[in-house]
Parts: C-alpha cells; structure tokens; sequence
C-alpha cells in the first residue's frame, strides 16, 4: 500500500501518523526541522511546545479535560506521553517540554512504518496527505497552499511568555501555593504587588518598548495569547482581573489577599525553571527584564527564554474544508492543527487525530469518521467546517459554549459541565461504533 504523506511533526501531525499506522498503513512524515527553523521553534525534536507548557485543566468535566478524555478514548499517542512527563500544576495537565518532545520524537521515529523525511517541503505532495504544518508554515509551502484553496489566508500575530530559572527568584518576595488550595503548595509560585507596586508596574508596561512585527502596524493579535502589554491597555484593572488576579491566594507575610499576583507555573519537574503564566509579551529584551523587575520576586530573575511575538497563519477553513478535514475541493487533502483555525495544544492535537483517521479511511475506502457536534471535538469540528457557523472566523479552543444544549435545564454550572462531559461521552461512543471503530477504554 502507498504510504500517506503527512507533512509537519508538531502536535497535530504526530496524531495524525499514528493514528494512520495504527490502521496498517505507512506513513512519510515530513519535518523542516533540524535543517530550517520557523522563528519560534528552537528545539530538533518533534511536538515542541512553543507557548506554555500547559495542557489545560485535567477535570473531565472541564472543557478542556472532556476533550483530553475524548482524545485518550481515540487512542491518542501524546496523552499518555502527557501523563509521563508531568509536573505538578494544581488542576492542570502540565508537562516538562523538552522530556515530552523527546519521547514523542522516540515513539515516532522508533514505528517501524513510519519514514521520517527531513527538510522542507515546498509544494503540496501527490497522493493522500495530512498537512499540518501549523500557523508558522514556511513562506513556501504558505503560497502553495493559498494558489491551492483560491483564498486569501488569516493571519494574527501569536506571543509566548518568558521562562525564568528558579535559583534567581525571590523568595523573601514570593510564596508557593495553589489557587484556592487546589494541588500542592509547590505547583505554582506567587509573585504578589501592594497597589503602589502594582500601579507602577502597570505604568512602566503600558509605555514600555515593544519590538517591532515587520511591516504590519496594527497586528491583528489572537486574543487567546494577548500579549500582556496589550492586554493592559484595555485598562488598568484589565491584568488585575486576568493574568494577575489574586482571587484564591493568601500572602503569608500579610495574610491577606495581594492587590495584584503573578503566578510562576513549572517548566519541568525538577523545579528549576519557571514560566510567568499569561505573560505572552512582545516587549524587547530589555524591557523585559526592566519591567518584569519591577515584580519584586522577579527583581533579579534570571530568564532562559524572553517573550516573542510571531506571526501565524490559518486557512480559512470554514469555506475549505469538509467535516472529515479534507478539502471540499480535492478528497485527497487533509489539513490538521492550528492552520485549521482552532486554538490550543490538544485542540491541535485533536484535530490531527480525526485528520489521521479520515485520512486513513480514505486509502481503505471506509467512511469517514464524523463526530456529533455534542462532542467537544465536534463541535471542533463545525466551527472549522460549518460555513453558517463562522461568519467572522477565528480561532476557537475548547468550551462548554460550543456544545448544544442541553434538553434539561441545569443551574448549577458544575452540575451543567458534568451532564455535557457524560453526554458527550455518550455521543463519541455511539458516533464511532456505527463506523467500525474502537474506543479505548
């Protein structure tokens, strides 16, 4: 049997390979790393986590959690990779990057059915194939894929957060804990302001020196990684009530709430580096460390990794493509991950796996795999596949508002959360019995 092409080893195409060779099929994986590098990437190993090394909250009755349950059921091979490389992060699913970069990477190249091709590809490959090379595709590859689907492409401008070693903190400044007690105590670290400190801090953000986005003035920024100099423009309580709420913590040193806090959230599970959670930043170096000092815990931080901005690109998958994650216009072609227009590592990664199956089930000539949209990957699904559903199209990451209703009425949140995670269960199990596939259980 002919292998299926699957161009780009992030989080969606290594769902997409394996689930393809767990169907028999071979797989040629295409990756530009080691030899070509987009502006964000670092690291040769493949499923790099660029942003944060969140994977969101764990809860299955959490939006985000049902969708992790939802992919572990389709036999996900990051998940349980995931839950390898874990370090503590309260409620969250947070993993140690470089350890799980490597273990995919390993668990890839090590199946005897799949061929790693390096380099960059740079025209849409014959046959069946996945692309999914994300919102960073190459220059190249980018105007294929725009001559391919006859439409102009969406671009935003992403932002990830700095990292800081763990030695360089103050910890006469900061303490460790959990939001409300959820976790361990050493899960996060907290770096509180009084509101004199706070009100400084915010002025020197909001006039700080922001790098330059090569020839686009006004970036359309995604809204799901708002850089946090940005974001305070909106107000000077905006980051007060978002990235740096106090609400469930209580400073030790003053026992009562901080006016404003800044959470540390692990790298890795030794402790010895930290990332400042929701501080996507686009301010130069300097000023990072200039204004970021002014945190006290932070005054002297050390940082492995200063914020960047960098520009991302998706398809607008809407009016491309079908619910099965091929393009109307040619069956042969998949697309899968943020280039789709979905926000998030595992909505990435999800995306990969229906593409991977759709994909596989094509060369075998089965149907193709189409979940309800009661499932939170289906609902996914419509909003990148449903033109009536997108009429101003961005992107979108898991939440209960995505769902349809339930026919009860439920007040309590928790409770509501919990009847749509057990009904969107329901829904997978029955949606991909009538095709012929397996849960894992």
């Amino acid at each position: 049997m002919n292998p299926i092409t699957v161009v780009g080893a992030g989080l969606a195409g290594c769902e997409a390979a394996w689930q393809i060779v767990r169907r028999g099929i071979p797989v040629r994986l295409c990756e530009m790393k080691p030899q070509k590098y987009s502006p964000a990437h670092k690291s040769p190993d493949f499923a790099e986590l660029v942003c944060s090394n969140s994977l969101k909250a764990a809860r299955v009755e959490s939006a985000a959690g049902l969708l992790k349950e939802e992919m572990r059921r389709l036999n996900s091979l990051l998940l349980p990779i995931a839950d390898s490389c874990a370090v503590a992060a309260g409620g969250a699913l947070a993993v140690d990057r470089e350890k799980f970069a490597a273990a995919v990477t390993d668990a890839i190249r090590s199946h005897p059915l799949i061929e790693v091709c390096e380099g960059e590809v740079e025209a849409i490959p014959d046959g069946l194939c996945v692309i999914a090379t994300g919102p960073l595709t190459s220059d190249r590859l980018a105007e294929e894929i725009e001559r391919l689907c006859g439409r102009e492409r969406l671009s935003f401008y992403d932002a990830a957060a700095p990292i800081v070693t763990a030695e360089s903190i103050d910890m006469d400044n900061a303490f460790a804990a959990s939001r409300y007690d959820r976790g361990g105590d050493s899960d996060y670290i907290n770096c509180p302001m009084n509101k004199e400190q706070y009100e400084a801090f915010y002025e020197a953000l909001v006039t700080a020196e922001r790098a330059e986005t090569h020839a686009i003035d006004r970036p359309n920024v995604y809204e799901g990684c708002m850089p946090i100099e940005i974001m305070a423009r909106r107000g000077a309580d905006t980051i007060r009530f978002g990235p740096m709420k106090p609400v469930g913590l209580r400073d030790p040193r003053t026992g009562h709430r901080p006016w404003a806090n800044l959470q540390l959230r692990r790298e890795d599970a030794e402790g010895s580096r930290y990332n400042l959670v929701g501080f996507q930043t686009n301010l130069k170096f300097g000023e990072q460390r200039r204004v970021f000092g002014m945190i006290p815990a932070l005054a002297n931080a050390e940082y492995v990794r200063y914020g960047v901005m960098h520009r991302n690109t998706f398809i607008d998958s809407p009016r491309l493509l079908s619910p099965d994650f091929s393009l109307k216009e040619n069956k042969n072609i998949f697309f899968a991950g943020q280039i789709t227009g979905v926000e998030g590592y595992m909505e990435s990664a999800g995306t990969g796996i229906l593409a991977g199956i759709n994909a596989a089930r094509r060369a075998i000539y089965r149907q193709s795999l189409v979940l309800p949209q009661e499932t939170m990957l289906g609902a996914l699904t419509a909003h990148v596949s449903c033109e009536a559903l997108s009429t101003d199209f961005q992107p979108m990451g898991a939440n209960f508002g995505i769902l349809p209703p339930l026919v009860e009425k439920i007040r309590d949140k928790q409770q509501r959360y919990a009847a749509l995670s057990t009904r969107a269960l329901i829904y997978l199990t029955e949606a991909t019995r009538s095709v012929g596939i397996l849960l894992r259980k």
